[in-house]
């Protein structure tokens, strides 16, 4: 059975920072990332890994957001700095298979104040 524990969010400043975790298992994953939804719009990407190391970036968190995994744990993290008010979501961490079977954790608030 997969599984996904994302680790909580939180309220922060804008300008300052947050990290979120989050622990897969249950299967091998070619895909992680982070996806997010704000008040009133779609989920979107925010950053994703594959197992190989190549990542991908949502524009608006480009420079500001790392994203980073840990095969050996199944856990990806994502670094987020200089945060926006824009930025308040709930954010879900997303795990794809080799299959292409798609997998989300339950989802984190993180508000960012102004």
């Amino acid at each position: 059975q997969v599984r996904l524990v994302e680790s909580a969010g939180g309220l922060v400043q804008a300008g300052g920072s947050l990290r979120l975790s989050c622990v897969a298992s249950g299967s091998a994953f070619r895909t992680m990332g982070w996806h997010r939804r704000a008040p009133g719009k779609e989920r979107e990407l925010v950053a994703d890994s594959a197992w190989g190391g190549s990542t991908n970036y949502a524009d608006s968190v480009k420079g500001r957001f790392t994203i980073s995994r840990d095969n050996t744990k199944n856990t990806v993290y994502l670094q987020m700095n200089s945060l926006k008010p824009e930025d308040t979501a709930v954010y879900y961490c997303n795990a794809r298979t080799y299959t292409n079977v798609n997998y989300w954790g339950q989802g984190t608030q993180v508000t960012v104040s102004s």
